[in-house]
């Protein structure tokens, strides 16, 4: 199994570390930097185990066919993956089109 995900999605974790601290979610750039590894990591490590739900039509945007899974950092903030599995050369691929968070996208859920 591989995850990987769109240039998009690889582009918007970069932003996210300077939203985060620009925005004072955290004090130290360096903690918003961990915070976004940290996010990543489970993703790849957990997206191909986590329960997945197929993604409302309103993500039809991003890509057709795409199942969601949920990944929570801390009381206040879950993360939405929406992302497409196919099979390439016998082995799985998820390919992540989408993140957002709860603050942003769960009156689309």
């Amino acid at each position: 199994m591989k995850v990987i995900a769109t240039r998009k999605v690889r582009q918007y974790l970069s932003e996210l570390v300077y939203t985060l601290y620009e925005k004072e979610y955290f004090g130290f750039e360096e903690s918003a930097r961990k915070y976004v590894k940290g996010l990543v990591d489970d993703i790849r490590a957990d997206l191909p185990f986590k329960v997945k739900k197929p993604a409302p039509p309103y993500f039809d945007r991003y890509g057709k066919n795409m199942w969601y899974a949920s990944f929570r950092k801390n009381r206040g903030t879950q993360w939405y993956v929406f992302f497409t599995v196919y099979r390439k050369d016998d082995e799985i691929v998820y390919l992540v089109r989408y993140i957002a968070n709860n603050h942003t996208v769960s009156q689309y859920l």
